[in-house]
């Protein structure tokens, strides 16, 4: 079924891992999907970005292929090479959009590009100072000026959709300071957005995949799609891993949602996701992180409910001046 036919969609970090799947299942329900990234085909181009760690270019995907996967699934892929931490580069990708098509339903914020950058097991006052900054602007301020400028489009639309790409749907500690920063930013991010926009036919969300088995999580166990459990001997949690089509089944899910916007604001994994949608991994299977988190380690998984979020609402401002933000 194409339930998104006609549907004009944005994915910002579509070169691998869930930005590239999350632009494959938006084509498939028939989207057209704007594939935006780096890493480009012409080798001079890729690895362009801010401070020294050019990682990209020791990495095979292209936006290009990525937009060709799109095509082929029914949608329509554009691949367009935008660093979104590049001000002017976001807002003339904006400016296509906005000629070419009038408009842009679904913005899907995925920019990371810190898998080099992370330190773990290091404590804070040891951690790279330079390493953390670049983290940030990549997972962070690349969402902040991508949103700046793609929510404009979205304004006068029948319903639009931002989503946010975490990792993890709890707001407890991610073993590191700055990758901590970036996972929970994006999650507030998502929040702070669907406030100014409670008003707006536009609902801002987050997403979470749980273990993902990337291109580089496979590399990094040695294994391939077809041999991925074998991954277990390393680490016994990677059983439970995914493939990034679930997280991205999860959001073609949400875009077609007519009442997506009642969940404004929130974070969701994928198996939850999975759960009310009715939908598998791309391999048939249904992961479940929180499920295997509480057999192997006997506790409640520590999901960020309606009793976490509690605390963020009716704040001083909320009450005090409701109307704050002007958005006529």
């Amino acid at each position: 079924m194409k339930t998104l036919e006609g549907r004009i969609c944005l994915v910002a970090g579509a070169t691998r891992g869930a930005g590239r799947a999350i632009a494959c299942m938006l084509g498939e329900a028939g989207a057209t999907v704007y594939c935006t990234g780096r890493s480009t085909r012409t080798q001079k181009e890729r690895g362009k970005g801010p401070g020294p760690f050019l990682e990209l270019d020791r990495r095979p995907e292209t936006i290009e292929e990525t937009a060709e996967w799109v095509t082929a699934r029914g949608g329509k892929g554009i691949a367009v090479r935008a660093d979104h931490t590049v001000e002017s580069e976001v807002e003339a990708l904006c400016a296509r959009i906005r000629d070419e098509h009038g408009r842009l339903d679904v913005l899907v914020n995925d920019i990371w590009g810190g898998d080099e950058l992370t330190e773990f097991g290091a404590p804070f006052w040891k951690l790279s100072l330079e390493k953390g900054h670049v983290l940030l602007d990549r997972a962070i301020w690349s969402h902040i000026v991508t949103s700046r400028h793609a929510v404009p489009l979205m304004l006068n639309g029948e319903r639009g959709l931002i989503v946010e790409v975490t990792d993890g749907d709890h707001f407890g500690y991610r073993g590191n300071l700055f990758y901590d920063l970036a996972k929970m930013s994006v999650i507030r991010l998502a929040f702070a957005m669907a406030t100014e926009l409670r008003k707006k036919r536009v609902t801002a969300l987050a997403v979470t995949p749980g273990f993902l088995r990337s291109e580089t999580m496979l590399e990094h166990f040695g294994v391939t799609e077809a041999t991925w459990r074998d991954g277990a001997a390393k680490d016994p949690n990677f059983i439970a891993s995914e493939t990034p089509y679930y997280v991205a089944r999860g959001v073609a899910a949400l875009a077609a949602d007519p009442d997506v916007r009642r969940k404004a604001g929130r974070v969701f994994s994928s198996w939850d996701l999975a759960k009310e949608y009715g939908f598998t991994d791309i391999d048939g299977r249904k992961p479940d992180w929180a499920a295997h988190f509480h057999e192997t380690y006997k506790r409640v998984y520590p999901v960020a409910d309606e009793r976490a979020y509690a605390s963020w609402f009716d704040g001083p401002i909320d009450i005090a001046f409701p109307d704050f933000i002007k958005d006529d």
